[in-house]
């Protein structure tokens, strides 16, 4: 009985359990879907805090864009301000520069009247000023016959001297320095030489002493330099003037270290102008020296140390310190400073202590 009433105790607790833990349930479901429909409430509140979270970012944007623009708009008043204030200096200049235009234009007006008053004075005397003008032409005029005149005669003259200056040493038939006449250079003078190959040569170039420096520039040996009495040479400019009308011969007379006489001729000897560098042309060779030493050097234009006109690789004329027709620099060279390198040298070599270059007419000695 005790067993059955504990048991029946017990099934009515374990009754009461259940239906305390249906309740229990219950409450559990409630509560479950109370917090299902607030978590409905939050997510729906998150996405609207999300929403507003990107309007309020959208928001900063546009406000950091207007405080960008107001900060432009206040630099862009402030820049203005500062035209305005330049503008109004400036106004201001223009407005003491207007005020001194007008005085200076006031101070004009009345120059422009003194002038003008000036200008009546001198238009009453300008009668007589033409009057002097006319008298001053024509004594002017008067002048410039006379002066015509006088040119006239000097041409004459002139003309003259030309006739009775001869051209060549031919006329004189003596060994002496002569007046010549050259077109282009005028009256010069020159070495006349009638004792080594007959009468009428001129000596253009002389080696007889040593005293005289070869080394010479461009503008000297164009001119000529040295001494009749001892080395000189004739000048490039007159030699070309010289050749240039009719044919002229070259003769060299040339002395060996050992005393030996020696002579070389050419038929045909000139040179050309300035402009063409007065290159070398010689004709035939002649004479008591076997070899033609001098053939290097023709067609070659003249070279100086200041004017490297030869047709090597190097500089002949600052090499052997003389302006020459640089074929070879060192077969023939008569310009050469005295010692090894005056010589006469093809094959075989001659040492040489002097050296003379003398021209003449060929034509007019045949006549």
């Amino acid at each position: 009985m005790k067993e059955a009433a504990l048991l029946d105790e017990y099934r009515n607790e374990v009754i009461k359990g259940k239906n305390d833990l249906k309740s229990c349930q219950n409450k559990v479901d409630k509560f479950e879907s109370e917090i299902n429909s607030k978590q409905n409430i939050i997510v729906k509140l998150e996405g609207k805090l999300t929403e507003k979270s990107t309007n309020l970012e959208i928001c900063q944007v546009q406000l950091k864009s207007l405080k960008s623009s107001l900060i432009e708009k206040d630099e862009n008043i402030k820049r203005f301000s500062d035209n305005i204030q330049n503008i109004t200096e400036h106004q201001k200049t223009l407005e003491v520069q207007l005020e001194q235009s007008k005085t200076k234009l006031i101070k004009q007006d009345k120059d422009i009247e003194l002038c003008q008053s000036e200008i009546d004075t001198l238009n009453r005397t300008s009668e007589n000023i033409r009057e002097e003008q006319k008298r001053i032409e024509l004594q002017l005029k008067d002048s410039q016959t006379k002066l015509i005149d006088k040119v006239k005669e000097n041409q004459l003259c002139r003309a003259e001297v030309d006739q009775l200056s001869p051209t060549t040493c031919i006329p004189f038939g003596d060994s002496d320095v002569h007046q010549l006449n050259a077109s282009g250079v005028g009256l010069f003078d020159v070495l006349c030489d009638s004792q080594l190959a007959g009468p009428g040569w001129i000596v253009i170039q002389q080696r007889v002493g040593g005293n005289e420096s070869f080394n010479r520039d461009w503008a000297t040996y164009r001119k000529g330099f040295g001494s009749y009495k001892s080395d000189f040479f004739l000048g490039l400019e007159k030699i070309h003037r010289i050749t240039r009308l009719q044919r002229f011969e070259l003769y060299i007379h040339l002395v060996a270290l050992n005393g030996s006489t020696y002579n070389a001729r050419y038929d045909d000897f000139k040179i050309s102008d300035e402009d063409s560098g007065y290159k070398l042309s010689l004709g035939k060779f002649s004479g008591t020296i076997n070899e033609d030493a001098m053939r290097y050097n023709e067609n070659m234009k003249f070279s100086t140390f200041d004017r490297d006109n030869d047709i090597g690789d190097g500089h002949c004329a600052v090499d052997y310190e003389s302006g020459w027709w640089y074929g070879g620099c060192a077969n023939c060279n008569l310009n050469a400073p005295y010692g090894e390198y005056l010589r006469w040298w093809l094959t075989n070599r001659f040492d040489l202590k002097k050296a003379k270059m003398l021209i003449r007419p060929k034509e007019a000695m045949k006549k």
